[in-house]
């Protein structure tokens, strides 16, 4: 049995994670802004109230988590607004990095004392985020957001790699989810192939961008 913590735990892909994993019997720490009747309804541990883009709010989850010990990090949280050339709105965009980018380091970097040698960090981006992949333009804000975190979840799988903790760079592939007017894989489908690589990361692949399909992505 294994200890995860997912944020962006109440809807979607990352309520989908807590009850896969709940349902192999891990232990499970559900990390969201506002817990839904269906987190609520799984019986795991819920920290809510937790807004990964507040440096106070970080504060308080370090404090509630002082003494326990994490086996898999699972950085899920993110937010998605549609920007065009022509609808650009810079604070909306300012708003995306600190929440898609600096959001997962802030949770990283205080949470790092809950690791231990062996312990995993999964960060959830997107195939949006690969610039060689790139040939439909926009979604400003996403794109550049998720880029920059693929790119502090490679300089994490250096930095880490002597801590014996590797990092994998995961695309969860085009999923039935609000983000996504629902269109795609389902969310279990997502998960289930999420999960597989999280169970492959080691020292020896850390640092790769992955599909959830095993598919390694270009840059």
């Amino acid at each position: 049995m294994s200890t995860y913590l997912i944020t962006g735990a109440n809807r979607g892909i990352g309520l989908e994670f807590c009850r896969q994993l709940k349902n192999s019997g891990n232990e499970v720490i559900a990390i969201c802004r506002e817990k839904s009747p269906e987190l609520a309804d799984l019986e795991v541990r819920i920290e809510d109230n937790i807004d990964i883009g507040n440096d106070g709010a970080i504060a308080s989850l370090k404090e509630r988590l002082k003494d326990t010990a994490i086996d898999v990090l699972i950085n899920n949280a993110g937010i998605h607004s549609r920007n065009t050339l022509e609808s650009l709105d810079f604070d909306d965009l300012l708003h995306q990095f600190n929440v898609n980018s600096l959001g997962a380091l802030r949770v990283i970097k205080a949470l790092l004392p809950n690791l231990k040698a062996g312990s995993k960090i999964a960060i959830i981006t997107s195939r949006m985020a690969s610039i060689d992949d790139n040939t439909s333009g926009s979604s400003y804000g996403y794109r550049m957001s998720k880029v920059a975190l693929s790119m502090a979840g490679k300089s994490l799988a250096i930095d880490l790699k002597p801590k014996q903790i590797p990092v994998a760079i995961l695309h969860p592939g085009l999923v039935q989810t609000r983000m996504t007017n629902f269109r795609g894989i389902s969310t279990t489908e997502a998960v289930t192939g999420l999960l597989a690589r999280i169970g492959e990361l080691n020292l020896e692949n850390t640092g790769t961008f992955w599909h959830s399909n095993g598919q390694v992505l270009p840059w």
